[in-house]
């Protein structure tokens, strides 16, 4: 796994050119909390959150589809959103969080890791440790 510094990953926020006219970003929990907060923090807009769970902390599937853990968070007024997940290996969790919010809502992706256009980073293979999550020790 490769260490990644929050400094590394804010100075690529900083240079990040999001879209225009985002009205308020929607988290992918558990692991697109931070990166969606990261994001709202950026472009100064609202933030909401929806659960699911598809893979396991060794970033495993653990069901067949990603699962609903609660409801879809209400956008209000909302017309153009980031959906923002930590990391794009199959699109499955993006996928379904796009699903539950309403069609009418613009919806685009954002993501912290993977290999697709609207990753953050792109350019490291493999697993990465997220300076904001903790991590088993390792003998």
């Amino acid at each position: 796994m490769t260490p990644l510094a929050f400094e590394m990953i804010s100075a690529r926020l900083r240079a990040w050119q999001f879209p225009g006219g985002i009205d308020g970003v929607v988290g992918i929990a558990s692991g697109g909390v931070v990166p969606a907060a990261l994001a709202a923090h950026q472009l100064g807009v609202g933030m909401r959150v929806i659960a699911l769970n598809y893979r396991d902390e060794k970033n495993e599937p653990r069901h067949a589809e990603p699962v609903l853990l609660g409801s879809a968070p209400d956008l209000g007024a909302w017309k153009r959103v980031l959906l923002v997940d930590d990391v794009w290996v199959s699109g499955k969790s993006w996928r379904a969080a796009r699903a539950l919010l309403p069609e009418t809502i613009e919806v685009l992706p954002f993501v912290m890791k993977g290999k697709v256009d609207f990753a953050l980073i792109s350019d490291i293979n493999g697993c990465v440790m997220w300076p904001w999550k903790t991590y088993p020790q390792t003998e």
